[in-house]
């Protein structure tokens, strides 16, 4: 008998739409001679499974949909509440299998400041910080003494690089700050670092985690920014050209960044080379599956097809 997946996607952030194109891919490259997959589509205002054709609403109070229940879950919301943990301690208070990590790690792999903090003791490399709460005093000159100029100003919580500016001036920093709170209330300063931007796919696969080939971003815009990320204006080069010292440094910090953070499932971090010194930018818990998404690449590199990646993902679902 085929397993029943609730393939989960949207949610209620600015990368609805992008989690619903990463829903559609894996709806599309699921092994439906094993599995029996119907899309959920989280909203604002309902969750909705579409059966036959249409959509229906979900009962939250045991996730099911008349008589339709489901076995596990594929987690494809970026976002909250996909990647905050919410999902996460929601389905296990149900005891539905559910892809990716467990509900502590997400929410805190989801706050970047908590996530740099947690990782500073094993001695991985990042940038110099400074994190605004709402309703600090936002003090200019403090922050441009302590990260200097130019520097990123980042929603802390928040992906697809939503509410990020690069700053060049001290006197564009408060409206920097405030593109980040229409994210979050929490924003992450962080110094400029120059240098290769490289992303790289950690898993556990068959059972092992296994690090990806990283890919190289090459982009004629300022940064990685939207635009560059979905709308082509950016160059991805699987695998990145690093020296043989290079990919041994990263796949190091990636493995490690990994492990600490007790993850499970799929992930994508990003990191800047300083020199030969791999600087630890953020981790995504929850990565896109899309054609223009980064992870996928990798997979195909490693000789993964995305329905061994999906299949995988689920079987450790159903193996936790």
């Amino acid at each position: 008998m085929k397993l029943r997946v609730a393939v989960i996607m949207g949610g209620y952030t600015s990368e609805h739409d992008i989690s619903l194109k990463s829903g559609a891919v894996v709806m599309a490259h699921i092994d439906k001679e094993v599995y029996d997959p119907y899309a959920v589509r989280i909203d604002k205002d309902a969750w909705l499974v579409e059966v036959d054709g249409n959509w229906k609403p979900i009962d939250i109070a045991d996730f099911s949909s008349g008589d339709l229940r489901f076995d596990a879950v594929f987690n494809a919301v970026h976002g909250t509440p996909g990647e905050n943990g919410e999902l996460q301690s929601y389905f296990d208070s149900l005891q539905i299998p559910y892809t990716g990590c467990a509900a502590e790690v997400s929410s805190l792999t989801y706050n970047k400041a908590k996530t740099l903090e947690y990782l500073a003791p094993h001695g991985i490399a990042m940038a110099t910080r400074i994190v605004l709460s709402a309703g600090d005093t936002i003090d200019t000159q403090e922050i441009v003494a302590k990260v200097g100029l130019p520097c990123f100003v980042k929603a802390n919580q928040a992906g697809s690089s939503f509410g990020v500016s690069k700053v060049y001036e001290e006197n564009n920093l408060r409206a920097a700050i405030e593109v980040a709170h229409k994210e979050d209330s929490g924003v992450l300063i962080e110094s400029f670092l120059q240098g290769t931007e490289v992303s790289i796919g950690v898993i556990t696969y068959q059972g092992k985690v296994r690090v990806l080939a990283p890919t190289e971003i090459v982009t004629d815009e300022d940064f990685f920014d939207f635009s560059a990320k979905y709308e082509g204006k950016s160059e991805e080069i699987t695998p990145a050209r690093l020296t043989e010292s290079q990919h041994q440094a990263l796949r190091i910090a990636a493995e490690k960044v990994y492990t600490a953070l007790g993850m499970k499932g799929m992930s994508r971090s990003d990191f800047i080379f300083v020199g030969n010194v791999p600087h630890f930018l953020e981790i995504n818990t929850v990565p896109g599956l899309t054609e223009e998404s980064l992870l996928p690449q990798q997979a195909k590199h490693a000789g993964i097809s995305l329905r061994d990646l999906i299949g995988n993902a689920l079987v450790e679902a159903m193996e936790k």
